[in-house]
């Protein structure tokens, strides 16, 4: 019975924190492909000023990360993510309140702080605090749920910003958090985050215990959190870049506009599908999360050789828009599990935020610096950019090979 009732709560964790990602997902990364253009024409400004304004929120993110991980640390999930929730009503709300680029900026910045609080990095550093280094299936679950932000997300808001406008829908997304999402996080996120008594073992082997780590172990894990932070960084790039640009991409090979925008539809079925792979596969044969990241980055590289091959074709349109949306899939489940299975659950928040930090600099880069390439060097060299980063992302997982292994060995122990 005590079984049954600890995988109930796990449940309902899962469920409210995917649900929530979702709802956090769609009313701020996702909300500019939408409202860009109604934004600017209000305001009469450019495009390229509101995505600017993103940009300098997905920095303020990235800045802000490594001190909302800590706050996880120390205060737990529940706190932060209900903060979260009332600081993204807030940017919400003073954007639909926007009437000229200053306050549009300052909005997006507010939202770039609700992001930091409250998008996958605090909702996995939340799922660790609470089942150490059991939350790897939690990790995928939420991941499955939240997969859909934009499926449910640019819908929604291209539905209200054309019936009602888009302040209308900025005020819409505000109350859904103080409605929705903020009591989910009160009501299914347990107020006490400290690490379950069968962790406390894992937690002082990773923190090293009352023994400061000898010079080798200290070398070695700066090494690891170097080639970690390079895995970051370059998927990131790529992720973002395919985000912004995947259908333009496709058009420039040769195939039809229709073509590439059936095939851009892909994306979400095949990350869920791969996620889902993850969960029922990987996780049921105990495989390392490091097996699963390196054949996830592998994916995109194959896309581009398949696409390469079968250039200005729809199968080879679909197979890389397929394979990317796949690998990406697993990539955002290995980003919050390889930290977990590399170094442990002490200090997990704060580590990702700071592993993240350079990535979220690289996916603020990635439209503007990706959409430069397609245009001066066509399909064929932005395909080779990104299959490049993406090698270079495996490269940096291959070096991890030593410490995977001795965390197997660990485990195994």
């Amino acid at each position: 019975m005590r079984d049954s009732s600890a995988s109930s709560k796990v449940t309902h964790q899962v469920i409210a924190l995917g649900i929530t990602q979702t709802i956090a997902w769609a009313s701020s990364t996702y909300l500019p492909a939408i409202l860009a253009a109604p934004i600017a024409a209000e305001l009469g400004v450019g495009r390229s000023t509101v995505f600017g304004a993103f940009s300098l929120s997905l920095v303020l993110m990235a800045l802000a990360g490594p001190a909302a991980g800590r706050a996880i640390d120390n205060l737990g999930g529940r706190r932060i993510l209900v903060i979260s929730n009332l600081v993204l009503a807030a940017g919400l709300i003073l954007l639909s309140l926007t009437e000229n680029v200053a306050l549009l900026m300052i909005a997006w910045c507010v939202l770039g702080a609700g992001m930091a609080l409250g998008l996958y990095d605090a909702a996995f550093a939340t799922l660790v605090r609470l089942h150490g280094m059991r939350a790897r299936a939690p990790i995928t679950g939420i991941t499955l749920i939240a997969g859909f932000a934009s499926t449910v997300g640019w819908p929604l808001s291209a539905y209200l910003s054309t019936h009602f406008g888009w302040r209308v829908c900025c005020q819409t997304w505000a109350a859904i958090h103080l409605v929705l999402a903020l009591p989910m996080n009160l009501m299914f996120i347990p107020k006490s985050q400290n690490l379950p008594a069968e962790h406390k073992g894992e937690e002082d082997k990773a923190a090293g215990g009352a023994t400061a780590p000898s010079a080798p172990a200290a070398t070695q894990s700066l090494s690891t959190s170097i080639w970690l932070a390079i895995f970051f960084a370059t998927t990131a790039f790529v992720t973002s870049a395919m985000a912004a640009h995947l259908p333009g991409l496709l058009i420039a090979t040769g195939v039809t506009a229709t073509i590439a925008v059936t095939a851009g539809a892909l994306l979400g079925p095949a990350q869920v599908a791969a996620r889902v792979a993850e969960f029922g596969i990987a996780q049921r044969l105990n495989i390392h999360p490091l097996i699963t990241a390196r054949v996830a980055t592998a994916l995109h590289p194959v896309g581009a050789a398949l696409i390469a091959l079968l250039f200005g074709m729809p199968m080879g349109a679909f197979g890389f828009a397929m394979l990317h949306g796949a690998g990406n899939g697993m990539i955002t489940i290995a980003k919050g599990t390889l930290p977990l299975a590399l170094f442990g659950p002490a200090g997990y928040g704060e580590r990702t935020g700071i592993l993240s930090v350079v990535a979220r600099g690289m996916q603020a880069l990635a439209p503007f610096a990706f959409g430069l390439v397609l245009d001066s060097w066509g399909a064929r060299g932005a395909l080779a950019v990104s299959a490049s980063l993406s090698l270079i992302a495996l490269g940096a997982l291959f070096a991890l090979r030593s410490g995977a292994d001795r965390t197997r060995n660990r485990e195994e122990g």
